[in-house]
C-alpha cells in the first residue's frame, strides 16, 4: 500500500470498533457501487470516479432509516 501512496487502518488491538462505521460504508459501497452492478475489471480513473459518485449519492440522495428515511444531507439541514 504504501508504494502506491496508501496509508492503511487497522484497529487498535482488542478495539474491533475503532473502524466500525468506515468498514458499513465501505460494504454498502462494494454491494451497491461495484456488485450490483456486476463491475469486476476497471481502471483506476474509473474506479475514482465511480467511488466519488457514490459518496455524493450516499449523502445527499441515499435514504437511510435511522435519519428519519431522510438522507444525511437532509438530515443535518433538518437539525441547523
Amino acid at each position: 500500500a504504501k508504494e502506491n501512496g496508501m496509508i492503511t487502518s487497522m484497529s487498535r488491538r482488542g478495539n474491533c470498533h475503532d473502524n466500525a462505521v468506515m468498514e458499513s460504508f465501505f460494504g454498502h459501497l462494494k454491494s451497491e457501487a461495484f456488485y450490483s452492478q456486476k463491475i469486476t475489471k476497471v481502471s483506476n480513473t474509473t474506479v475514482r470516479k465511480i467511488v466519488l459518485e457514490y459518496i455524493h449519492y450516499y449523502n445527499c440522495v441515499r435514504i437511510q432509516e435511522k435519519l428519519n428515511h431522510l438522507s444525511p444531507k437532509e438530515f443535518r439541514e433538518q437539525v441547523v
